[in-house]
Formats: C-alpha cells, structure tokens, sequence
C-alpha cells in the first residue's frame, strides 16, 4: 500500500533547508539564483537589490527525499 505524501504549499525557510542539507545559507541561495538547486524560485522584486527565495516543500522532497514537516521541525 502506498502512502500518499501532501503539501501544504508553505514555503521552507532558506535556514531549515541549509540545515537539512548540510550546506551553508549561502550556498543555498546562491545555487538557487543560478539555476542549479531546482527547489523553487529566487526572485528579486522591481526596484529591490535582495531577493525573495521560496523552496517547495515538494520540489525538495523530489530533490532530497526528505518529507519537511514545519510542525515536527
């Protein structure tokens, strides 16, 4: 029997991902901004110098294989 996976949608904070994956913030959202950390998206606003990072919850399971849960995190 499988067990079906839901996601709520929620963003991973940038942190919590870097933790997971043993990695460092920066390296997270540098590999993001190039393209090369399919997770999710980093965007930076009109008129803004900084970007916004959104990772999905299931784009990192597809990724990583880890099931991320805000609730048991």
């Amino acid at each position: 029997m499988r067990t079906e996976i839901r996601f709520s949608g929620e963003g991973i904070p940038v942190t919590e991902a870097a933790r997971i994956m043993k990695k460092d913030q920066q390296f997270v959202r540098q590999a993001m901004i190039k393209g090369i950390l399919p997770i999710g998206v980093a965007f930076m606003k009109e008129g803004s110098r900084q970007y916004d990072y959104y990772i999905s919850p299931k784009l990192f399971y597809e990724f990583t294989g880890y099931v991320y849960n805000e609730i048991l995190e």
